[in-house]
């Protein structure tokens, strides 16, 4: 059984240690975190990551500019990349709608469920990752 590797990309260092020790602690998975888009895409050519969970809203590369460069990448643009995002409204229109991004999860979140949400919107058997 292979636990997965997942790369957090997100502005705020409390939100990446967060979402570090909680995807560690509760769901055992390996996490590796980006402070910005750019050393994102680095990490993520190096590593090549089961999955990202990538912050919308930062300041030098937005996570839908993020998003687009790992696309246009060969050596990244199959890794599966859910948005975390506190700009989420029900109903209207987003500016995510029309990217090929695998789901998005809202900020506050709940750090015991995180991993469930996760595996949840990638299709993750619970506990066994990617290779299930």
């Amino acid at each position: 059984m292979t636990m997965p590797t997942v790369l957090v990309v997100d502005d705020d260092e409390m939100i990446r240690q967060l979402t570090e020790m909680s995807l560690e602690s509760v769901n055992g998975w390996t996490v590796l975190t980006a402070s910005g888009g750019g050393e994102a895409i680095e990490l993520a050519r190096r590593h090549h990551p089961d999955a990202m969970l990538l912050d919308m809203m930062m300041p030098d590369m937005d996570g839908l500019t993020t998003f687009q460069h790992l696309q246009d990448d060969e050596t990244t643009r199959d890794i599966p990349v859910i948005l975390f995002t506190a700009k989420s409204t029900v109903g209207q229109q987003q500016p995510w709608d029309g990217y090929a991004i695998s789901g998005v999860i809202a900020k506050p979140f709940d750090p015991m469920s995180l991993g469930d949400q996760i595996a949840e919107k990638l299709r993750w058997t619970h506990l066994s990752g990617p290779d299930a």
